[in-house]
């Protein structure tokens, strides 16, 4: 079904829109220029000339070397082969056998850790609490000398709010010099093209990022990997990606995240612009429902997201009155949509039930406009009361 030109996209945080210069990159690798990467001849080496450049523009991004860069299909892969591939290269039956994570990470993190901890490790899954931030004195008192790995997001999917993961990262690495095979991932599938990510700064040791989460296709994504940290392969059966993951390059879809990368790198410093479209959303609302609770406001959080609760109405209900409207928003992660159960994040926050089932994710991009904001500033209003009527008439 064709959307009309009004629509007002602020899903951003589930999937952004490829933008023309990244289609314009990848096309040619989809027609004329489709060798396979590992060919010896002249369509396979053009190929392999491609998906180094793009591995130099998504290192330049995150400031590491293109040599730490390996090439998958998402986050979710990404986070699965840093955690599954770390333990498996490091843990072992008797020691080394702990995990820390936190209670409201992306399900791509949690499913593994649950996974793991079925198969006999120990997983600590720290709180929280309603500023919706992990406090750095709950990961050091958790540490312990079977401490393998801690996993802790850069920034929430859902609620956007930032952590401490560089003071975390000091930890780890302290313990490491001490001798302890010990190391920090970090999801940072929505933080990287929205803030400034340096995994030096960060200390991290793997770091995951996801192409359609910055105007790249779905299906592209990449993970960090320190030169010192080794990986037990998730998928076999060739040498691709320095023997990291098997399986053919997707050449197109490589070299579109490359120039998506680089795209993302020139166009930081537009997101001061989008934190204050946000800002402006947030104290509309504010004025005109003053019950409006924003979700993790406390904290620092990416620029262009917002989590609203509307207690005692159906979030649901109220995504599907947006869209009907012309306005598109979610009540969470795409990863979780078609599930009945609540929020785990907002639940992880200890937010009173109906907080979590009203509330709402708003996600901007760059491509937000100022007309964008009036148009939700002036329909969720009046769909907020309209529904508020209807649950007291009901």
């Amino acid at each position: 079904m064709p959307l009309s030109s009004s629509a007002v996209y602020l899903d951003n945080a589930a999937t952004t829109r490829v933008l023309p210069e990244v289609v314009a990159a990848l096309l040619p690798y989809l027609t004329e220029q489709y060798g396979n990467a590992s060919s010896v001849h002249a369509f396979g080496q053009r190929a392999r000339s491609a998906v180094e450049r793009a591995r130099r523009q998504v290192a330049a991004l995150i400031g590491s070397e293109p040599s730490e860069i390996t090439f998958l299909s998402g986050g979710t892969e990404a986070n699965n082969l840093a955690i599954r591939g770390l333990v498996e290269a490091y843990g072992d039956p008797v020691r080394r056998k702990h995990i820390i994570t936190t209670a409201f990470e992306h399900p791509s993190v949690l499913a593994p850790c649950q996974a793991l901890e079925a198969a006999g490790f120990r997983v600590t899954y720290l709180p929280v609490g309603a500023a919706g931030q992990v406090k750095v004195e709950d990961v050091a008192q958790s540490l312990t000398d079977e401490t393998c790995l801690v996993t802790v997001m850069l920034a929430n999917n859902e609620v956007g709010t930032l952590q401490p993961v560089a003071d975390i990262g000091a930890l780890v690495a302290e313990r490491r010099q001490r001798g302890q095979a010990i190391f920090l991932h970090t999801d940072a599938v929505q933080a990287v093209g929205k803030i400034p990510v340096n995994v030096r700064d960060l200390k991290v040791d793997l770091l995951s990022l996801s192409g359609h989460k910055l105007h790249a296709p779905k299906g592209i994504g990449a993970l960090y990997v320190a030169r010192h940290v080794r990986l037990a392969a998730q998928q076999l059966g060739g040498q691709q990606e320095r023997g990291r993951r098997a399986g053919t390059e997707a050449v197109a879809h490589i070299v579109a995240l490359g120039c998506a990368a680089e795209l993302a790198a020139k166009r930081l410093d537009q997101m001061e612009a989008v934190r204050a479209l946000r800002d402006e959303l947030e104290h509309g609302l504010h004025a005109r429902l003053p019950r409006l609770v924003i979700n993790g406001a406390a904290s620092p959080r990416l620029p262009n997201l917002t989590n609203l609760a509307f207690d005692g109405l159906d979030a649901n209900r109220l995504v599907i009155a947006l869209d009907l409207a012309g306005i598109a928003v979610s009540t969470g992660s795409a990863c979780s949509s078609g599930t009945t159960e609540p929020s785990h994040v907002l639940r992880a926050m200890g937010l009173p039930p109906e907080r979590v089932r009203g509330s709402i994710r708003v996600s901007l991009s760059q491509e937000t406009t100022a007309a964008d904001i009036a148009r939700v500033l002036e329909v969720l209003p009046q769909t907020v009361e309209r529904l508020s009527r209807q649950s007291v008439a009901a």
